[in-house]
């Protein structure tokens, strides 16, 4: 789907971008209960969910959980020469428990997370890497967490 510019949401759409950056239901059924708040159906709201998706202007609906409240993670980096970042980035992007893999322009380039049941198994993750790539994976574990609020008010043309 290509891109919506903001005049091209919907009303509906306007209200889940606004409304629910903050206090996404805790509940069985929070779409339902999203939909019940602004007067709508179920399925509206998920279809609303699945259109912002498609076209960019969503890329995630969820809970942000407190860093090691369940599970544990960290952030990891790597050193990876330019032949091989495609195939290196791919390889640790396959891994079930990374996300965020993402580049940078630095000699440290290549940066994911990484997050587990526990702490054992992020640094078997992290082993298993540095073991298949032949490259050493910087373990950059959270020593302070900083509650930054990523909602934004909306500027709807």
């Amino acid at each position: 789907m290509d891109a919506i510019a903001t005049q091209d949401l919907s009303p509906l759409e306007r209200k889940l971008v606004e409304r629910f950056q903050h206090g996404l239901p805790l509940c069985p059924r929070p779409y339902a209960a999203m939909a019940q708040d602004l007067g709508t159906s179920e399925q509206a709201v998920l279809a609303a969910l699945h259109r912002l998706e498609a076209a960019g202007v969503l890329s995630r609906v969820g809970a942000v959980i407190a860093p090691h409240r369940v599970g544990w993670s960290t952030l990891a980096a790597m050193r990876v020469p330019e032949e091989r970042l495609e195939a290196v980035a791919e390889l640790v992007s396959r891994q079930e428990e990374v996300n965020h893999c993402y580049l940078r322009e630095h000699a440290i380039n290549l940066w994911f997370v990484a997050a587990a049941p526990g702490r054992d198994r992020v640094g078997r993750v992290l082993a298993r890497i540095a073991d298949a790539t032949g490259l050493e994976v910087l373990d950059l574990p959270l020593e302070r967490a900083y509650a930054i609020d990523l909602g934004f008010v909306p500027k709807w043309n």
